[in-house]
C-alpha cells in the first residue's frame, strides 16, 4: 500500500509500541530515501541505572530499513528483516537518534541480484547517536528481500 510520508509518520507515532518505547519519527523525505528517528529517556523506558533501555534502542531501528524498502520496491517484491545484532556501545541518558539512508545503488543492487527470482540478504548498518554526536550504539541488520513470481 503506498502512502504519503507524512501520513505514515503520523500513524507510527501513534503505534502502541513505539509510544511504549518512547520512540518518535521526526522525518520522512519525500522519495521515502531517508528516515530519522529519536527517542528521549522516559521513567518508562530507561534500564536500571537511568539510561536507555536497550531493547528501546533496537525497537527505534528494528523496521525501518523494511518499511523504506517496502515503499521503494512496492509490491513486486518480498521484504522481511532476516537478522540484526546491535552492539551497545555506550550508555547515555541523553536524546539519541538514528537516521537511515537508502541509496540509488542500494536499489540497484537489490534489483540485480533478485532479476532472477532469487532471494537475497543485503545488509545495512545504522548508528545510533547522541545529541553530542557521540556513538551509543551500532546495529547490524540483515534484510530478505525476493522478487515475486508473476
Amino acid at each position: 500500500m503506498q502512502l504519503s510520508p507524512k501520513y505514515f509518520a503520523t500513524f507510527m507515532n501513534f503505534y502502541p509500541p513505539y509510544i511504549g518505547a518512547g520512540i518518535k519519527i521526526n522525518y520522512i523525505s519525500d522519495d521515502w530515501r531517508e528516515m530519522k528517528v529519536s527517542m528521549k529517556v522516559r521513567w518508562y523506558n530507561r534500564n536500571f541505572f537511568g539510561t536507555h533501555f536497550g531493547g528501546s534502542l533496537y525497537s527505534m531501528v528494528d523496521p525501518h530499513i523494511v518499511l523504506l524498502l517496502s515503499q521503494l520496491l512496492g509490491r513486486d517484491y518480498v521484504i522481511w528483516d532476516k537478522a540484526a545484532d546491535i552492539d551497545f556501545i555506550k550508555a547515555t541518558k541523553k536524546p539519541v537518534h538514528a537516521i537511515f539512508t537508502i541509496t540509488d545503488s542500494q536499489i540497484e543492487d537489490i534489483k540485480s541480484n533478485t532479476a532472477d527470482g532469487n532471494k537475497y540478504l543485503p545488509q545495512y548498518e545504522v548508528d545510533i547517536i547522541d545529541e553530542n554526536r557521540n556513538l551509543i550504539a551500532r546495529v547490524n541488520k540483515t534484510i530478505y528481500v525476493r522478487r515475486k513470481k508473476s
